[in-house]
């Protein structure tokens, strides 16, 4: 820990928050109001949209983006993202990591062993260490502005954690990047508007000309994941335009957005969530904007996330479910996106093929442009195109779910495999938020019963009792279902929706 809290490192930490954690405070709490108003292109910044300009060219080891690996900054998971053959690595210091201060320590001691390539780790079985490369560019993704971190107090008050896990990494590495021909690139997470892109920028100077480091060298991806982004996709791109590489499109953490900002309207009732596909029309709405503006403004447009992985034990599982991640990535693909993510390195290949075939040679698909992409604003909102339908079966996941990712994550883990796919937080946020807003909007499944409090009791009654017979009574004393529970109704179940599960969860961790 010493060597990743020196008192510089520390010192620099301190004074990104002193200079940037009141506005930071202000834009979060600007959010609150925005459901009040329509949603519409903003009229202020029409200028912005019609005007010709293009962001910076990409550093050379982000120009070729065709596969990208997620996964937190765990050890094991560190050397085995390196060694998997992705053209980069999202390494994640959000939705897939639980901010324990040891993880968010260790995360970082991690970062600084894999830029220098040096990182290793002893099993009592298996030694796991780097092969020979190539290896993919990091590119770290810090906490979202509304999340604080308590062990770092700034005169008396919380740090802001973007700026604590942005900081740390920005300070030990950034030199060492360059010196190695690469750079400090970063993912950005939970935005919701142009100015929180500007705060970043401004954070992305100053934290430059401390160190001695090029304005412009910093380079960032906006993973454009709340509705209120998607329209301020071109805004975001100018505000953050020295440092800007591209947009991600981010598949839950936006539908969690929609129905956070409209949970009173029963006309915007999603069904399902596993019946809400990238190829509704609203949810193709949202990507094909977002491919057409990046492109336009010589960004990079990088797809969702491919979430399975691969079973050891059924090969009709995996038969199956390739083919899905397969049609995915090729729908990606054909319509112009330059890259795409994977949860597992057995997914690399297949994403890389699909992408192989369509850019033929090119590093990119900059050149494509999408004149044929006019989106309006009643397109990106047309949650009725999903079809669908709400059932005790998508209810009964959604439950369960929720409750086997929570008690992970508040023993330290947050990355879950559940059902042969690899979840974070943005699973668990969706799950609870539709079982909130079915409860508030009166729903009736599919079997005729309406959706209640009651209900949704009697379900966890049932599927606690099923995971605690699978796990056996040793393993469930040892776990922290109890305490899942308790969160879960906190955030599912209350009269008042709150905003992330993670800041009451952050509460019950250490």
């Amino acid at each position: 820990m010493t060597e990743i809290l020196t008192d510089d490192a520390v010192a620099f930490v301190l004074d990104l928050n002193r200079r940037f954690a009141a506005r930071r405070d202000e834009l979060v709490a600007r959010r609150a109001g925005r459901r009040s108003r329509p949603f519409d292109f903003l009229p202020e910044t029409a200028d912005i949209r019609a005007g010709d300009w293009t962001v910076p060219p990409a550093p050379a080891d982000l120009t070729d983006r065709r596969v990208e690996i997620t996964g937190p900054t765990e050890r094991k998971m560190t050397i085995n993202a390196l060694n998997s053959g992705a053209k980069v690595w999202l390494a994640d210091l959000e939705d897939a990591n639980t901010p324990h201060w040891s993880n968010v320590v260790d995360g970082q001691r991690n970062l600084y062993e894999a830029v220098r390539r040096t990182i290793a780790l002893d099993t009592p079985t298996k030694r796991y260490e780097l092969g020979g490369g190539p290896y993919p560019t990091i590119v770290v993704r810090p906490r979202g502005w509304h999340l604080d971190e308590r062990h770092l107090p700034v005169d008396g008050r919380p740090a802001v954690g973007a700026l604590v896990d942005f900081g740390l990494y920005f300070f030990h590495n950034a030199h060492e990047l360059l010196e190695r021909g690469s750079g400090p690139y970063f993912y950005l997470p939970k935005m919701e508007s142009h100015l929180e892109a500007a705060l970043w920028n401004d954070v992305f100077d100053h934290a430059q000309d401390a160190l001695g480091i090029p304005r412009g060298t910093i380079r960032a991806t906006v993973l454009i994941e709340t509705i209120p982004a998607a329209f301020e996709m071109d805004e975001i791109i100018w505000a953050l335009r020295p440092h800007l590489a591209g947009l991600n499109a981010g598949r839950w953490d936006y539908l969690f957005s929609i129905i956070k900002n409209f949970r009173d309207d029963p006309a915007k009732i999603l069904p399902d969530r596993a019946a809400v596909t990238m190829t509704a029309p609203f949810m193709r709405a949202y990507t094909d904007l977002l491919v057409a503006t990046c492109h336009r403004r010589g960004a990079f447009a990088i797809g969702g996330m491919a979430a399975f992985i691969p079973s050891r034990r059924d090969p009709a599982v995996n038969e199956v479910a390739l083919a899905k991640v397969r049609e995915d990535k090729e729908r990606e693909a054909g319509d112009g996106f330059d890259g795409s993510w994977v949860a597992h390195p057995d997914l690399v290949t297949v994403c890389r093929e699909v992408f192989d075939r369509v850019l033929a040679g090119r590093p990119n698909q900059l050149d494509r442009q999408r004149p044929d992409v006019a989106v309006t604003a009643a397109d990106l909102l047309d949650t009725a195109s999903a079809g669908g339908a709400v059932t005790e079966a998508g209810l009964r996941s959604n439950v369960t779910v929720a409750l086997q990712y929570l008690e992970a994550w508040l023993r330290g883990n947050g990355a879950v495999g559940i059902n042969n796919l690899m979840e974070d937080a943005a699973t668990a946020e969706i799950s609870r938020s539709q079982v909130w807003q079915w409860i508030h909007n009166g729903v009736r499944l599919d079997t005729g019963a309406t959706v209640t409090p009651e209900l949704v009791h009697r379900i966890e009654d049932e599927e606690l009792a099923a995971l605690r017979d699978a796990l056996g009574e040793p393993a469930w004393a040892q776990s922290r279902f109890a305490d899942a529970r308790t969160l879960f109704e906190r955030v599912a179940l209350a009269d008042d929706f709150a905003d992330f599960l993670t800041r009451p969860a952050y509460e019950l961790i250490d």
